[in-house]
């Protein structure tokens, strides 16, 4: 199979999955939209996935939270309450792997994840593979201090500082 191919087939199921798993405080409120006033009370996938498409489809949502009405509220604190794609997609190990020794489809996956152009990849991995102990820094290091120590390293690298998303 092409490694192309099976890297990014790798990344469309990280992405799938994640925007599966993403369970959050919803923008406008746990409420906002007709779609979670019609199936209010409800559990499960089912109901979640037709209030979604129901406010999606008719723009209900985003009218309510221009105007303040049909439940929204935009003055609530945007949160993720699900866990890393990459924690749960059981990538950190393959990235760790890949990362100890330069080279691999995981770690490819992990700089198209992070936006880096393909010019890039190998620099990406030959930088990351010299700092592993930084950025894998012990046993039980998370998916979310692997990415922030990922981001340092690569701010201090020139070519690979512009990938790093600076905060508004």
């Amino acid at each position: 199979m092409d490694k192309r191919l099976l890297s990014k087939g790798l990344v469309l199921g990280l992405l799938g999955a994640a925007s599966l798993a993403a369970q959050a405080d919803q923008a406008g409120g746990g409420g906002c939209g007709w779609g979670n006033m019609v199936f209010e009370g409800q559990r499960g996938l089912a109901p979640h996935l037709l209030a979604t498409t129901t406010n999606g489809t008719s723009g209900n949502a985003t009218f309510g939270l221009t105007s303040g009405t049909n439940g929204c509220d935009s003055s609530v604190t945007l949160g993720y309450g699900g866990r890393s794609w990459l924690a749960m997609n059981g990538m950190l190990d393959s990235i760790a792997e890949d990362m100890a020794v330069g080279q691999g489809e995981a770690l490819d996956a992990y700089a198209t994840l992070l936006g880096i152009e393909a010019q890039d990849r190998a620099h990406f991995a030959k930088v990351t593979h010299q700092n592993f102990g930084n950025i894998f820094s012990g046993a039980d290091v998370t998916s979310e201090q692997v990415l922030a120590a990922t981001l340092e390293v690569m701010s201090r690298d020139a070519q690979l500082a512009r990938y790093v998303k600076q905060p508004a």
